[in-house]
């Protein structure tokens, strides 16, 4: 794949989105719990990274890190839902197979609310991992099997940890999906012309509550709101000078569905719900389908 360092070039197409605003914003929430890697699943090793580094020993079970994410499932989904329900805001649930495998009604609950269902890979593992088109071709066929089975929904995109393998997006234009998720390069969707089957949809790693597990990210909630706050100022100022804008903001549900973060969470929904009428708040794929048509048959 040869690298794109120039983008737009400085010339965004004059879009709108389906509700005349120039910012469309998309709200993620990921459900990973029960995917992350654990020993005690029969997994090589358990996931190192949680509310402290685990200090559990290599190839040993780690009750505790196990805990740690069922938290997001057992609570922080309820309490998420409940947020999203009330300020009347749709979000995309990027979805792990075996974690919707374990607890199917949880993905329907999801579905049954009005949100997205899309692919977070069958395990919550890079992509990049795979070493045969064949191993993940299987992997993305079961994981979106899986999701439609428990939600009602076929899944319309895609975005996995760290980074896709060479083989992902051909398999996810052969698998009929809709678009991909996995860049950090633009504020605006755009075509991949080795692919142009899909819409690559880019999400952002800087609005997101896992910077709360990293030194070098928020600490208080009241951080998060106020980042995601100076992204819609600038956003929506360069909006209101005729050009087409994305935020992506991510969620999840063991990290801002804790009552100390989960202000990060509300604070931001408040925040949209009160400029609804600047923005178009929307699922991705509504997103990626909005942009192929005003954008892509243009070229």
């Amino acid at each position: 794949m040869t690298r794109d360092l120039i983008g737009y070039g400085g010339e965004w197409p004059d879009l709108r989105w389906p509700n005349g605003a120039r910012l469309a914003v998309s709200v993620v929430v990921n459900l990973e719990e029960g995917a992350e890697q654990q020993v005690g699943d029969g997994d090589p090793q358990s996931e190192r990274m949680g509310e402290v580094m685990s200090v559990v020993p290599p190839g040993v079970r780690d009750m505790g890190q196990e805990q740690i994410f069922a938290y997001g499932t057992r609570a922080g989904l309820w309490r998420m839902l409940e947020a999203l329900d009330r300020h009347a805001i749709p979000a995309t649930f990027l979805m792990c197979g075996r974690a919707v495998q374990r607890a199917p009604a949880l993905a329907g609950a999801v579905a049954a609310a009005g949100h997205e269902a899309a692919v977070h890979g069958w395990l919550w593992r890079p992509h990049a991992d795979y070493t045969s088109r064949e191993a993940e071709a299987a992997d993305l066929a079961r994981c979106a099997e899986t999701i439609g089975a428990a939600t009602g929904q076929r899944p319309e995109g895609f975005f996995c940890r760290g980074a896709e393998s060479r083989w992902t997006r051909g398999l996810l234009e052969e698998q009929g999906f809709t678009y991909t998720s996995n860049a950090f390069d633009d504020d605006l969707p755009y075509r991949d012309p080795a692919h142009p089957g899909l819409v690559v949809v880019p999400y952002a790693l800087d609005t997101n509550d896992m910077k709360f597990f990293h030194p070098n990210g928020f600490v208080r909630a009241g951080e998060m709101v106020e980042y995601v706050s100076d992204a819609l100022d600038v956003l929506l100022a360069e909006a209101e000078r005729g050009r087409p804008r994305l935020l992506n903001i991510g969620y999840h549900l063991r990290i801002a569905g804790r009552p100390g973060r989960f202000r990060a969470f509300e604070g931001v929904l408040e925040q949209l719900a009160a400029l609804r009428d600047r923005l178009w708040l929307a699922r991705r794929a509504e997103i990626a389908r909005a942009f192929a048509v005003a954008v892509l048959p243009g070229g």
